[in-house]
């Protein structure tokens, strides 16, 4: 049975705390080898494979060109394309406002991969343009 403590006359406080992890805080680089290290192992299945990238467009970074090959490659040892290039099309829009600057320099880092996986990137597909676009009547 609860106590309506306004009804007994005491105004009640409550303070909220969170206990956080006991963890330490992970470096860019410890974050950079675990997750290279996850993509690389041989039994990694298509699940683990689309939690992980879930997981890395959720964060606040653009992920590393070694995390990406990893990640490639990963999709390789499963036979996934599709999902090598819809990985490459999440690493672009996470390059957001610097993606001029960012997205060169990462295709450029992993292109030697992409030509030994025989994996093309979303521009070589064309999916960086509507599909079914239509030029405009304005111009």
């Amino acid at each position: 049975m609860g106590y309506n403590m306004y009804a007994l006359g005491k105004s009640v406080r409550a303070t909220a705390s969170r206990s956080m992890s006991k963890h330490s805080k992970e470096t860019d680089e410890e974050l950079d080898a675990r997750y290279e290290a996850y993509f690389s192992r041989p039994e990694i299945d298509a699940w683990e494979i689309r939690k992980a990238m879930n997981d890395l467009c959720g964060m606040d970074l653009v992920p590393e060109p070694k995390i990406i090959i990893a990640a490639l490659k990963a999709c390789r040892r499963n036979n996934d394309f599709a999902l090598a290039v819809r990985f490459l099309e999440a690493v672009k829009e996470k390059c957001g406002r610097k993606e001029k600057a960012i997205y060169p320099y990462i295709l450029q880092e992993i292109n030697p991969t992409l030509q030994d996986l025989g994996i093309s990137t979303p521009e070589e597909l064309g999916y960086d343009k509507p599909e079914l676009a239509l030029a405009t009547v304005y111009e």
